[in-house]
């Protein structure tokens, strides 16, 4: 009877020692995590000689809001403009981009038609060539046909998402073809039954994969800075880098920027996160 008394706390012990060194990994992992983002926060509200000093100041000596200030007025720099083309930018390519991928998906999945395998093999092959090999005989094509500084120009490029469509192929993959072909006695042709059907039932992964494309497009660098060589033009991420020069660094507005620019990421990550991981876990990569 002692013997079972003293094995019973013992069993107890192990699921609370467990349950708290669980808590201190995930404690410690959200610290490592969020540090960067406080050391952001930090510096947005400090001034340059705090900014640059050797001695660490764990908060500010006070909000200096001067730094958003002059983040917005600079007129060399129109950073309100900026954020504005960055927004139109992501709102254009995220349901675009996503409705493309769903649409050729569908077809590569459901549709049986001749030369479907070459078609996916040449998509997949796509995948395997890097974006450096791409972006020039891209830049060169969008060039001739007037794209620079323009809207259009920035965004068509980013419409097409060779790996959206792979997932949203092996996600329709897993649809019942009882409701396909309850479609087709109702007399719908194939576009009737992915609008009617298949679009509706793809909500998740729409969403899942449409806030990934927005905060892609949100946070692309390279092709915009090409593209857009017009401060009119430029985007949020183009800006912000031109806050370091080969002759002077201004950190806390940088700092204030990037703060900024930031924010709708953030909301759109808290808006959208589950949708993000429900739709990967259904993609269920098929074959």
């Amino acid at each position: 009877m002692s013997t079972l008394t003293s094995i019973r706390p013992e069993r107890r012990r192990r699921p609370v020692l467990g349950a708290a060194l669980t808590y201190m990994v995930l404690i410690l992992t959200a610290v490592l995590f969020l540090a960067p983002f406080y050391v952001l926060l930090r510096n947005a509200f400090m001034t340059t000689p705090e900014v640059t000093s050797p001695d660490w100041h764990w908060l500010p000596s006070g909000l200096s809001w001067a730094n958003f200030r002059d983040l917005f007025a600079d007129t060399e720099r129109p950073f309100a403009q900026s954020l504005g083309n960055s927004l139109i930018m992501a709102a254009l390519t995220a349901p675009l981009s996503t409705l493309f991928a769903s649409m050729a998906g569908y077809a590569l999945a459901r549709i049986n038609v001749p030369g479907r395998g070459i078609v996916l093999a040449l998509i997949v092959g796509t995948l395997m060539i890097p974006n450096a090999v791409t972006f020039l005989p891209t830049f060169v094509v969008v060039g001739a046909l007037g794209g620079v500084n323009t809207l259009w120009g920035m965004v068509v490029p980013g419409l097409f998402n060779a790996f959206a469509v792979i997932l949203f192929r092996s996600f329709y993959l897993g649809f019942p073809a009882e409701m396909e072909e309850a479609g087709r006695i109702d007399g719908l042709s194939h576009l009737g039954v992915y609008r009617r059907l298949i679009l509706p039932n793809s909500a998740t992964m729409i969403a899942s994969l449409g806030a990934l494309s927005f905060i892609e497009a949100w946070n692309s660098f390279l092709w915009p800075l090409m593209i857009g060589q017009d401060p009119t033009q430029w985007t949020a991420q183009v800006a912000l880098s031109s806050f370091v020069t080969s002759q002077t660094i201004n950190l806390p507005v940088l700092f204030a920027g990037t703060v900024v620019a930031i924010f709708p990421l953030v909301v759109m990550f808290l808006v959208a996160q589950r949708y993000i991981v429900e739709g990967i876990t259904m993609s269920g990569l098929k074959s």
